[in-house]
């Protein structure tokens, strides 16, 4: 039976979903980031003192992030069975590859930081690589999803960009997070691994939104007809703001006191929270684009209804812990004993 589509129930599981997946990218997005980023060279013992502090700046938080992603497609299979099957069916694959990923960080950062190991560089490796294949795999997945799974040439295109695009994001905001994290030459390096993906991640944004405007005339209509229209200039004008300040201030990274250290971790978490939004505002009411809005998708009210009691719990605890974990291991980064 399908709801009414003025009850309430549906939307707000979707915002409960589209906040945890929100959550994730910035949270996981960081430490993937983080884990993209550590320097391959083996040469130097400079370069292994900086891979084990920036494996130390994530290491009390990176897989309580993981906790965001597990509560957002619980949400999806538990209040949207029917989208979670049309989903993870068509998303088998690039699902499993992510999975790979993650099982691959949390071997090698076990075995490189919690075991005494002769190897740690190839564990360093792991990471990295685990790293990478994660976020490619999400990013093509995000792909897929917004191109409605279309199995057409500008379908995979489309998700290859947003593999590359998702992928500079993360490191953005990784290497953002360095620069808040740490001080001295690896501070400065991140400053310039930041300045580098914070151009990328500009140019795929710009590369995205004139993709989809042009390919697609129902999110053209949404966003190019008036009043919407309006909404653009100032959007435009905050995004280019974000981005310019950003480099301006990474330009003079080391800054003394370190003023304004957290600046380029604030705009990298606003640019996602906006592409965020501008996603979800392109895509409502559907759940997958033009197959299936949340109402057609949603569980049965009763089972909704009892859902919801338990995420009202379940939801304010996973928040109040992880401000607590951030509470406890803030300011600089210092070496991870266990």
């Amino acid at each position: 039976m399908i709801m009414p589509e003025n009850d309430w129930l549906p939307a707000v599981f979707l915002g409960l979903m589209a906040l945890s997946f929100l959550v994730y990218a910035i949270l996981d997005g960081y430490d993937l980031g983080v884990g993209v980023l550590l320097p391959l060279d083996t040469n130097e013992h400079n370069y292994q003192t900086q891979r084990d502090t920036m494996i130390y700046s994530i290491g009390p938080f990176w897989d309580a992030n993981e906790t965001w992603l597990v509560m957002a497609i619980g949400l999806l299979l538990i209040a949207f069975p029917s989208a979670h099957s049309i989903i993870l069916q068509t998303l088998y694959l690039p699902t499993s590859l992510m999975l790979v990923g993650l099982i691959l960080r949390g071997i090698s950062f076990d075995f490189r930081t919690k075991a005494p190991s002769k190897n740690k560089t190839k564990w360093d490796f792991t990471f990295k690589a685990g790293s990478l294949l994660a976020t490619l795999s999400q990013g093509y997945m995000l792909g897929r999803y917004v191109t409605g799974f279309e199995d057409t040439l500008f379908g995979y295109s489309f998700s290859m960009l947003a593999s590359i695009c998702v992928t500079a994001g993360y490191c953005f905001i990784g290497a953002a997070w360095l620069v808040m994290r740490t001080e001295g030459e690896l501070q400065i390096k991140a400053a310039a691994w930041a300045k580098k993906c914070n151009l990328l991640m500009a140019i795929g944004i710009f590369a995205v939104c004139v993709t989809n405007l042009t390919f697609n005339q129902a999110i053209m209509d949404k966003w190019l007809t008036f009043p919407q229209i309006l909404i653009m200039v100032p959007i435009t004008v905050l995004f280019a703001c974000l981005f310019g300040t950003v480099h301006l201030y990474l330009t003079k990274v080391p800054m003394k006191n370190d003023v304004g250290c957290w600046y380029p971790f604030f705009c990298a978490t606003l640019i996602f929270i906006l592409c965020f939004i501008g996603l979800a505002y392109s895509f409502y009411p559907y759940i997958v684009w033009q197959k299936i809005t949340i109402w057609e998708a949603a569980s049965a009210r009763n089972s909704l209804m009892f859902i919801f009691v338990g995420a009202v719990i379940v939801l304010p605890t996973i928040i109040a812990y992880t401000i607590f974990s951030y509470r406890v291991f803030w300011g600089k980064t210092t070496k991870l004993n266990y």
